[in-house]
């Protein structure tokens, strides 16, 4: 399966992933939705900030998920893995609280895209952050 997933331009979680300071891309919800039960090792994720071309890609390596979470758990998650994810405790602690599901998707030999493009998200909804396909093909635009 390939997957992408769009993120905020100011996290600069592009870079880090391309430079092996972020290792895991985390993904905090309300409700269940993608990625969660949609991904395993040996998947690809392309990364793109909101309005941009796809600029890099990643394998996974590994995935964890977890649900019904208190603020004690989201806590114990960021301080297991935060410094690999790219978020702070003390940044984060409470913004997770309003979160019920988290998935980790841990990433291995992360590359820059030589030729960016666009995508197109018809049917994803405009603001679907995380999209899951059989093939990037599919939704790559020139």
């Amino acid at each position: 399966m390939d997957h992408v997933a769009i993120m905020a331009k100011k996290s600069g979680f592009i870079e880090k992933i391309l430079d092996g300071t972020k290792t895991i891309e985390s993904r905090w919800y309300l409700h269940r939705v993608k990625p969660w039960g949609s991904i395993q090792k040996g998947d690809k994720v392309y990364f793109k900030y909101s309005g941009d071309r796809i600029k890099a890609l990643a394998k996974v390596s590994n995935v964890l998920q977890f649900d019904h979470l208190t603020v004690s758990k989201s806590k114990e998650i960021l301080m297991e893995y935060g410094d690999r994810i790219g978020l702070n405790l003390d940044d984060y602690k409470d913004w997770c609280k309003e979160k019920n599901y988290c998935v980790l998707i841990f990433l291995e030999d992360p590359e820059e895209i030589s030729e960016l493009f666009k995508i197109n998200k018809k049917g994803f909804g405009s603001a679907c952050a995380w999209l899951t396909l059989e093939d990037i093909q599919k939704i790559k635009m020139s």
